[in-house]
């Protein structure tokens, strides 16, 4: 690779860095060709994107921002063969290699990094794709506050047909 192409590929690696608050650094060394084409394919089709890169050229693309965003902490991950998934849902690309990796071995997580968050190594795939996304936390937070609401209007319906239905009597007996 040539010194203008490194340059362009740390400055495009700067910007995801600084556009995506979810990443995952994976090692996908060892598939096929007809596997890694697979894996790419089911990323793309779930919005990931899948990026092959040199340690040194991540690292150099942190470097600007590693102290203030935490990346000092997931140098540890980046060694041998690299694999970078971009993505705008946290959990996605873990449920995406957990699927995958039923029929397959790899690609294995080295690392992500998660809002500041960093983890590593591959035992955290249960717990990066059980992470709720901003949308599930959101339809959470909502449906908890609807839920006292339903409730004493439910309640008003219910109660108000009773009253109604006493009124009703007692109009009936005064006649």
């Amino acid at each position: 690779m040539k010194k203008g192409d490194k340059a362009l590929m740390i400055d495009e690696l700067k910007e995801k860095f600084a556009n995506n608050p979810f990443f995952y650094i994976t090692d996908s060394s060892s598939l096929t060709v007809a596997a890694i084409n697979k894996f790419r394919r089911i990323c793309f089709e779930k919005g990931i994107e899948v990026q092959v890169v040199k340690n040194t050229l991540v690292k150099k693309a942190m470097e600007p921002t590693a102290e203030e965003k935490n990346y000092v902490a997931i140098y540890d991950a980046l060694h041998g063969p690299t694999t970078l998934l971009f993505c705008e849902t946290a959990n996605l690309p873990a449920k995406v290699i957990k699927e995958f990796r039923k029929s397959s071995d790899r690609p294995f997580i080295k690392g992500a990094y998660i809002d500041s968050g960093v983890y590593l190594g591959d035992d955290q795939i249960d717990a990066l794709a059980n992470l709720k996304s901003k949308e599930e936390l959101v339809g959470e937070i909502i449906g908890l506050l609807q839920s006292p609401a339903k409730n004493v209007i439910s309640a008003l319906k219910s109660g108000g047909n009773t009253i109604a239905g006493l009124v009703k009597a007692l109009e009936e007996r005064a006649n």
